[in-house]
């Protein structure tokens, strides 16, 4: 838990183990402390999460190479006051190497999303069909990734419209200009897994290239 200006105000056992913390830390400024977790921006994610009062989530590894998700959300007071921000970490790695596992297998373009729609895994044939560099994908949104190449209404809709509403579409087809790509016809499959007990909140999509297909 960290108070408003950041500094650490309590920690549970794993926390310590994980964020390498001692007693003493607390009361310390985020920025003194050392880490363990491969999270580089956590000091930004934490102070846009305390301004404006919202939750960020990203997928982490600890030096060891466990997968993590890592949630940071204002802690509201008894009195409803906003004093500071919560980090919380879910053990993902079970299913983070499960998914990784599925994906590397399938030749349809597929791409895993969290709820902020921000891209957390895809496989090659995703890559391959839209020419997206992979170290570019990192934290990027589904309508980011690759300059914009799928900011499109119609997938805006289908995000903040039909997925939540109904948890999964199929077979919804579009045709719009794609950047370099030119005119294509896409073919998407997505299904959102909300509240999953094991922390891994997101939406898995196949996004398939169907231009020339008769």
């Amino acid at each position: 838990m960290l108070g408003s200006d950041l500094t650490l105000r309590r920690f549970t056992p794993t926390a310590e183990r994980l964020f390498n913390l001692i007693p003493s830390d607390v009361g310390r400024p985020l920025t003194d402390l050392s880490r363990s977790l491969f999270v580089p921006d956590l000091i930004t994610l934490a102070r846009e999460v305390v301004d404006n009062l919202i939750t960020i989530e990203r997928e982490t590894q600890d030096r060891d190479g466990h997968w993590y998700l890592l949630r940071v959300r204002p802690y509201r007071t008894r009195e409803n006051k906003i004093e500071g921000a919560v980090v919380l970490l879910v053990d993902i790695d079970t299913q983070r190497r499960a998914v990784d596992a599925v994906l590397s297998i399938m030749r349809t373009p597929m791409v895993i999303l969290g709820n902020d729609y921000k891209v957390r895994n895809a496989n090659d044939a995703f890559i391959e069909t839209f020419k997206i560099e992979r170290q570019k994908l990192n934290a990027q949104s589904i309508f980011e990734i690759g300059g914009s190449l799928f900011e499109k209404p119609q997938l805006r809709a289908l995000f903040e419209e039909s997925l939540p509403k109904n948890k999964r579409v199929t077979n919804f087809e579009f045709e719009d200009t794609f950047g370099a790509l030119g005119q294509r016809k896409l073919c998407i499959n997505a299904r959102r897994f909300a509240e999953d007990p094991g922390g891994l909140e997101m939406i898995v999509l196949a996004m398939e290239d169907v231009t020339d297909t008769k």
